[in-house]
């Protein structure tokens, strides 16, 4: 940093105008256990949103100033530091937002991709732009993009009620701003790192290296730089509502969940698709059992990787019971994941992601529809995976069935082989069920 600009900075320091925190420990996965630079667009979380009513772009960009000032992770940009980066977190800047009448000729699904893939300045900020694409006047879609560093799945569900919160604030010309949120992102990231002291983090490391001494790799020779770069592949399907029902009964019958019903059926058809009997996938976790942090924007999401042996003539059953009692002792002893890949020497390089190469996640984050006199909102998610992994699997509730989404490197896997893990995957629930 040149002198002008390191004086700079201090002024403003010293003026309140902005303030720095070290990174938080899901923050520092991006920058300390991702083979994928942290600027890189697949690090992108986007949506939509679906407005029916007669909105202006006036008020729009007036209710997204007022989530901005609730919301400090919108204010949040990073500094390159001696040996990590530092959030800045700016007290007063402008809402990102833009807004544009669509001719019957455009394309919404085209500007959608440009929005979601122009690339973030880390350092200059704003993470996140808003754009409202009006094709008529009470047919709307607010597109909104945003980086994993100051967001996760959870965070799109905040962002869609405080922003229509805001609005009816706007339209009511109330002057107020919307309620501070009952804990900061930077406050909830300082409980953290007073929490992860060196003893808690080395008797979670050696519960760690223990459950995962002499895993192996399922794709080891498929690791490079060409796993590292570009966007995977997006395939939707969908299991039955009579096939979720059925899910749901045996995960009762057996005293477990629906997650690890389905974990169970992904790691045996997994086993099948490979041929491995050791599967180790990762699995998000939301990391906001504190009610006070429901309402905060930001990147709360850890990690955890659950391993199976998979013995594919053991009953469902008898399976099922082992992988409930897996994932309860995992989450247990759960830990910041690049503490994790520290203690286990797992080292980075182009096209590695350190522990797995799969994720598995049955996504349970708030997605709020909403419906006013007059106003109707619905959120639909729009990322397109993410590069880190070489192959993802994300189930949704969707109404009564569940949407089933596979995320996986063309260059890779043959679309067919994907589609064959996905009939895979269905026939052994379905078998399980019966």
């Amino acid at each position: 940093m040149s002198a002008d600009k390191r004086a700079l900075l201090q002024q403003r320091l010293r003026d309140g105008e902005i303030n720095l925190q070290p990174l938080t420990f899901p923050q520092r996965e991006l920058w300390e256990a991702s083979p994928v630079p942290p600027a890189d667009v697949a690090n992108h979380i986007c949506c939509l949103i679906e407005v029916c009513g007669a909105i202006t772009p006036r008020d729009c960009e007036a209710a997204l100033q007022r989530v901005v000032q609730r919301q400090e992770a919108l204010r949040i940009s990073f500094l390159p530091g001696k040996d990590r980066p530092v959030q800045v977190i700016r007290e007063d800047v402008p809402a990102s937002f833009r807004s544009r009448r669509l001719s019957p000729a455009e394309s919404v699904e085209e500007l959608e991709q440009e929005i979601f893939s122009a690339p973030f300045d880390l350092v200059r900020g704003p993470l996140y732009r808003a754009e409202l694409l009006s094709r008529g006047a009470e047919d709307h879609v607010f597109v909104f993009a945003i980086h994993h560093a100051i967001a996760d799945g959870w965070t799109l569900g905040v962002f869609v009620q405080d922003l229509v919160a805001a609005y009816l604030h706007e339209v009511r010309g109330a002057r107020e701003p919307l309620p501070a949120v009952p804990l900061s992102y930077t406050v909830w990231g300082a409980a953290e790192r007073a929490f992860w002291q060196p003893a808690e983090l080395e008797q979670r490391a050696a519960f760690w290296k223990k459950k995962l001494a002499r895993t192996a790799r399922l794709w080891s020779g498929l690791e490079g730089p060409e796993t590292a770069s570009g966007a995977p592949l997006r395939i939707l399907s969908y299991f039955s509502a009579e096939l979720a029902d059925a899910a749901r009964d045996l995960a009762r019958h057996n005293g477990a969940t629906l997650f690890s019903t389905l974990l169970t059926a992904f790691q045996i058809a997994l086993s099948q698709w490979t041929g491995a009997h050791d599967i180790v996938v990762g699995v998000p976790v939301a990391n906001r059992g504190k009610q006070a942090v429901r309402e905060t924007m930001g990147y709360f999401s850890g990690v955890v990787p659950l391993r199976a042996a998979v013995e594919r003539d053991r009953p469902f059953a008898e399976s099922l019971r082992e992988v409930h009692r897996n994932t309860l002792e995992a989450f247990a002893n759960a830990m910041p994941f690049a503490e994790l890949v520290q203690a286990l020497g797992d080292s980075l390089r182009p096209g590695h992601n350190p522990v797995f190469e799969v994720r598995f996640a049955l996504q349970n984050h708030p997605i709020p529809d909403v419906a006013l006199p007059g106003l109707s909102a619905r959120l639909r998610m729009r990322s397109p995976g993410t590069a880190r992994f070489l192959l993802a699997c994300e189930i949704t509730e969707e109404g009564e069935r569940l949407e089933v989404a596979w995320f996986f490197r063309p260059q890779l896997f043959p679309r067919e082989e994907i589609e064959n893990l996905g009939r895979m995957f269905e026939w052994v629930l379905t078998a399980s069920t019966r």
